[in-house]
């Protein structure tokens, strides 16, 4: 019984991380993403300047 419990905890540690992980990635992609906004703002701001 004791050793069900270990996985039941186990289980749900488990899929806790598996959670905060596909959150970070959403975070990180949602960064990236900005970052990559920002400077296609920025070259097609300095070729419209020329």
């Amino acid at each position: 019984c004791e050793m069900a419990a270990r996985m039941v905890a186990m289980k749900s540690a488990t899929d806790n991380a598996g959670d905060l992980i596909d959150n970070l990635q959403l975070v990180y992609n949602k960064a990236r993403q900005a970052a990559i906004t920002q400077e296609i703002s920025e070259i097609v701001g300095g070729a419209a300047a020329v």
